[in-house]
């Protein structure tokens, strides 16, 4: 069995002693980080690597920030979504995992609001991520995406869709984005295995007691090329960390898969 599972840490240092205790209760094979603000001659490596996990990350200064920790060895590693960008941001990095398959983590931008430059650009790295896989891979390969994709695909999703449509991350154009991922064969494996449940992955930290009155959205994902969604035994939230001290605004989603 591989577990696999995703977290937005907004800060992987502060929030260091709930990973490494969710590590030694949940046991996955893989963890995905994003938003580690750290960059990487400051990435807190060695409590991962002590822990039993290889260990490999992109990072810049206070923003963004990708990694996955492995129980399993890690090949073929990449860190550029693009060729063609020497300052690309820290959103991307994937990874090799044996029996042919590949992990993709990603940051998807948070967009600010539909009438700004940064959702034109949420968009455009959106439609550059969906290249990478067609040039890539093709349906029938073994794939894994996972991480904080800022984007609610269903009225399931949100709290209030109704109140939410159209503001950023459950917008009609981030909604056709994201199904494009789905023509191309990816399935949400949260959403096969829970196809009714509403719950959320992130909290607002503005918004008080957001977590206890259920005001959160589902943001954070994990989907799978068909010949491993098929593989896909459950997927769950943890909502526990959320509600510890000093948490992230995001908390874990699980997967487990027959492979």
């Amino acid at each position: 069995m591989l577990k696999i599972a995703s977290f937005n840490t907004n800060g992987i240092r502060p929030r260091m002693p709930i990973i490494l205790d969710w590590l030694k209760a949940n046991n996955p094979h893989l963890l995905c980080i994003q938003e580690t603000k750290a960059q990487n001659a400051d990435f807190p490596g060695k409590p991962y690597m002590d822990a039993g996990y290889h260990v490999v990350f992109k990072g810049q200064k206070s923003y963004n920030g990708v990694a996955i920790l492995s129980k399993l060895p890690l090949s073929n590693v990449q860190t550029r979504l693009s060729n063609h960008e020497e300052n690309e941001e820290a959103r991307f990095i994937c990874a090799e995992i044996g029996n042919g398959i590949t992990v993709v983590n990603t940051y998807i931008p948070q967009g600010q609001n539909p009438d700004s430059e940064k959702f034109k650009f949420k968009l455009q790295w959106y439609r550059q991520l969906l290249s990478y896989f067609q040039s890539k891979f093709d349906p029938t390969s073994q794939i894994i995406w996972l991480g904080d994709l800022n984007v609610a695909p269903t009225s399931l999703d949100v709290f209030d869709p109704r109140k939410l449509y159209g503001k950023v991350c459950y917008h009609p154009d981030e909604h056709q984005a994201f199904q494009k991922f789905i023509e191309f064969g990816f399935v949400d494996i949260y959403r096969k295995h829970k196809p009714e449940e509403k719950e959320f992955t992130f909290w607002d930290y503005r918004i008080p007691n957001a977590v206890k009155l259920g005001l959160g959205w589902r943001i954070d994902h994990i989907l799978a090329t068909r010949p491993l969604a098929e593989k896909s035994i459950d997927a769950w939230i943890d909502k526990a960390p959320r509600l510890l001290p000093k948490p992230s605004d995001h908390t874990f989603i699980i997967a487990t898969f027959n492979v």
